[in-house]
């Protein structure tokens, strides 16, 4: 599996519903630490704008 960058919008949209929340490990089948890294890079995007906090 490819690094976590927050610029990479497409990947972190796969772990993220239809709210814009975080899906959880089990859905996903990502490892704790790669789970840790998606949830930052998630944030890093959200503060710089390239995704919405929420999604209605």
């Amino acid at each position: 599996m490819k690094n976590v960058d927050y610029k990479d919008i497409e990947l972190l949209k796969k772990h993220l519903d239809t709210h814009s929340r975080l899906l959880p490990r089990k859905k996903t089948g990502t490892t704790a630490k790669r789970q840790r890294n998606i949830a930052t890079a998630v944030k890093r995007a959200r503060f710089m704008g390239l995704l919405p906090f929420v999604s209605r």
